[in-house]
């Protein structure tokens, strides 16, 4: 799957699904139990949100047995966190640049 920036920021807009790669990112994989257990929710809620995370590219599934292990996508989250630095820096650079019609 090519890596796109606007299906990315689609699949982590959703609170849970942001917490859920923050706590992947820190664990490096969790078994879907683990996530199950640390954000309460269903197993047919987790599968939709991992579904989402995984069709983005940013989340890897492997099958282990009769559950799913995920891991982080790290060149997907890489390229997410550099885009949004450039974005960051484009926008601080608008800044510094533009002046207010009050300070001609």
């Amino acid at each position: 799957m090519e890596y796109n920036l606007v299906d990315t920021l689609k699949a982590i807009s959703d609170p849970i699904r942001l917490s859920i790669i923050k706590n992947l990112f820190s664990k490096d994989e969790l078994c879907a139990c683990d996530i199950l257990d640390s954000f309460h929710i269903t197993q047919p809620t987790l599968s939709f949100h991992m579904k989402k995370l995984t069709q983005c590219g940013l989340v890897f599934a492997r099958k282990d047995g009769t559950w799913v292990r995920y891991k982080v996508n790290s060149d997907y989250y890489n390229r997410l966190i550099n885009d949004l630095s450039i974005l960051k820096i484009n926008r601080l650079e608008e800044n510094n640049e533009s002046k207010s019609c009050c300070n001609v």
